[in-house]
């Protein structure tokens, strides 16, 4: 399953690329893209556990970035 989110208050491209890197571990996710300009993430994913596969990956934008959050 491919989903595209919006993320707020990302603040640099370095953080953007830190983020995906640690996406890209988590058990199931086959691609993570963030672009900065637009300020969006996407993730491909199996469809079973997509749902907490965004909660981990907010775990993971969230200690790069405690301020960043990915809105649905």
């Amino acid at each position: 399953m491919k989903g595209k989110f919006r993320l707020e208050n990302l603040g640099c491209a370095h953080c953007a690329e830190k983020m995906c890197e640690g996406i890209m571990k988590i058990n199931g996710v086959e691609d993570c893209s963030i672009n900065f300009i637009t300020q969006k993430i996407t993730l491909v994913a199996a469809e079973e556990s997509f749902d907490k596969i965004i909660e981990e990956a907010q775990a993971v934008v969230s200690r790069v970035e405690p301020d960043c959050k990915i809105v649905k």
